[in-house]
């Protein structure tokens, strides 16, 4: 037996084998662990091990982020799992659906953007008066600060 297959086996991956077969950085994996969103133990030398699940875990999160899913986000919705296990094919499926919600909001937001780029670039100012969405007397300053006509 190799020893990747054998490190595979082992259920004790060492931190440099999960980033080279992840496919992410170790200080990424650090920070994961930091998040939250992965869990390693410590053997005998006090070195990182993690369990080879991790590496499922690992492909969420860059599937989710690869989706414009934030790691908070990542994070809120894999702790929905019971005992924050790594996601089987079912809970993909799940948290897929739940993540594509909020892929067709930032869609129709871009949407909305590119349609009203061309015009005006909805900041709502006070200085066009030519402008199609002038904002006399600030009202729209009234409810909040920034490109807020670009939200709608």
């Amino acid at each position: 037996m190799s020893t990747g297959q054998k490190k595979l086996t082992d259920a004790n991956l060492t931190v440099g084998y999960v980033a080279k077969r992840s496919g992410v950085k170790v200080s990424t994996l650090h920070f994961y662990e930091t998040k939250g969103l992965i869990l390693s133990w410590r053997n005998g030398g006090n070195q990182r091990r993690y369990k080879k699940d991790v590496l499922r875990r690992i492909a969420v999160i860059k599937a989710a982020q690869a989706m414009g899913i934030t790691l908070d986000e990542i994070k809120n919705t894999l702790a929905t799992l019971p005992d924050s296990r790594t996601p089987t094919k079912e809970d993909w499926s799940a948290l897929s659906k739940h993540w594509q919600a909020q892929l067709n909001e930032r869609i129709a937001y871009m949407q909305r953007l590119r349609d009203k780029v061309d015009g005006c670039i909805g900041c709502g100012c006070l200085s066009l008066k030519s402008c199609p969405i002038y904002n006399k007397d600030d009202h729209l300053g009234h409810k909040e600060s920034g490109a807020v006509l670009l939200n709608s």
